[in-house]
């Protein structure tokens, strides 16, 4: 990574020395060289002083590229795209890809983004709005309206030319959909199979019917199971009689997997690690508010261990192992919680009640190896088995109720319809922390006369 970084910031220092000494043929050949990821890096890192020459410079499928790589959460790409006159924008706006177009309108005031709708030719206009009125993490909200389409009673040779023709514009070619005079999607061909199959031979005898498709309002994270379940390029989408609307393709997979894994590593941590770069002031700000969420409940636990005051001042030694229980607790809780997270992601074979079973199994059989352990440690460090026997059995109880919570609150949580991912790590832990001091002081009140003074 720190190659790539290295690497980067020589691109950005070399064409901005070719800005600066007016060498514009030389920067555009050195800009086009790069790939296109490369681009989007170096466009948007460059000061805006030499942007402002760069896009006088680069003719409109260049910037197309440039935006189209530009990671919208990443950077401020609509003020990249105002640093143009509207009429500039709207031309690179039209040969961007549709998904990354409206990803790109979707974050812009709704003033401007009618200014730029209004500057388009109304059909390209209309279909922008389409996109964009489907609900963020949806199918509808990923998918490219650029792919290869025919009908099922053209000869192999000719969907070849069609896919030279419209090569250009597609997003992928891997795949060609097959239609009906309705538009109904009716099968789909791979590019393997027209180039492997005679070019007099009618493209109906080789399309796979077997469709797998999604609809416009399913769950992006279904979507992109289904993708990564079948290790498909594209995946068709269609509305509810089989018209085909769009496709999504692989790369905008990555990015749902990819921003998938954020959220719920967020949740866990309770904290947003999207942004690895915030300065110490953005950071402390986002951090703050759940550490101070937890420091209250945080405060239930110590009012709870200052109102068995009395029960610590008879047997000191118990407050040696506190910090023990619950940390311990804390960590079952946090597994069981990282388990439970995943399964709703990806989904179970088995059945709610099995899954139920299964994880009180397995609390039951952490606690039991967990309290035993520290059983025999206990015992013959502090030579009292009824302390051993005390720590132990609490420590066993607090293992298993905190991982009952971790595996219940995402499953209630997932009932209420929320992201699971927000019953975060921290909160679990804390949680846990207050119901094993409870569980540990109760337990240890029935063996208090057996290691008084202890």
């Amino acid at each position: 990574m720190e190659e790539k970084s290295e690497q980067l910031h020589q691109n950005i220092a070399h064409l901005s020395d070719l800005l600066h000494s007016g060498q514009d043929e030389a920067f555009v050949t050195s800009f086009n060289a790069l790939h296109d990821f490369e681009m989007g890096q170096v466009y948007s890192g460059l000061p805006e002083q030499l942007r402002a020459v760069a896009w006088r410079l680069l003719d409109n499928e260049t910037l197309a590229t440039v935006f189209d790589n530009i990671d919208v959460d990443d950077e401020d790409i609509d003020d990249l795209l105002q640093e143009m006159p509207p009429q500039k924008a709207v031309q690179i706006l039209r040969n961007m890809y549709a998904d990354n177009e409206v990803d790109l309108l979707q974050e812009m005031p709704t003033r401007l983004v009618a200014t730029y709708l209004s500057l388009m030719p109304k059909d390209e206009a209309e279909d922008i709005r389409k996109l964009i009125n489907y609900e963020e993490q949806t199918a509808g909200s990923l998918m490219s309206i650029e792919y290869l389409a025919v009908e099922a009673d053209l000869r192999v040779d000719e969907v070849m030319r069609l896919v030279k023709q419209q090569a250009l514009e597609a997003e992928a070619i891997n795949y060609v959909y097959v239609l009906d005079k309705q538009e109904r999607l009716v099968g789909v061909i791979s590019l393997r199979d027209l180039l492997t199959h005679p070019d007099d031979m009618l493209v109906s005898e080789i399309t796979k019917d077997r469709i797998i498709s999604v609809k416009a309002g399913d769950d992006q994270q279904d979507v992109a199971q289904i993708v990564a379940d079948y290790n498909f390029i594209s995946i068709p989408v269609t509305d509810d009689n089989d018209r085909l609307l769009g496709v999504i393709t692989v790369d905008d997979i990555v990015d749902v997997i990819d921003e998938e894994a954020v959220e719920d590593y967020s949740g866990l941590a309770a904290v947003n690690v999207s942004q690895t770069d915030d300065t110490a002031w953005h950071s402390a700000i986002k951090r703050i508010p759940w550490l101070i969420a937890l420091l209250l409940l945080g405060m239930s636990t110590a009012t709870l261990i200052s109102s068995f005051d009395g029960l610590v001042r008879k047997a000191s030694i118990l407050a040696v192992f506190i910090s023990l229980i619950t940390g311990t607790a804390g960590n079952a809780g946090t597994q069981a919680l990282a388990l439970a997270v995943r399964r709703l992601a990806v989904g179970s074979s088995n059945s709610a009640v099995k899954n139920f079973l299964s994880e009180i199994l397995a609390g039951f059989l952490v606690g039991t190896a967990t309290g035993f352990s520290v059983f025999l440690i206990v015992t013959f460090w502090k030579h009292n088995y009824q302390l051993g026997l005390a720590v132990g059995i609490a420590m066993a109880v607090a293992i298993m109720v905190a991982n009952l919570a971790g595996y219940l609150i995402p499953e209630l949580i997932d009932k209420l319809g929320m992201d699971p991912a927000v019953a975060s790590g921290p909160f679990i832990t804390t949680l846990s922390d207050l119901t094993s001091v409870l569980i540990y002081f109760n337990i240890a009140q029935l063996f208090i006369s057996h290691f008084t003074g202890a």
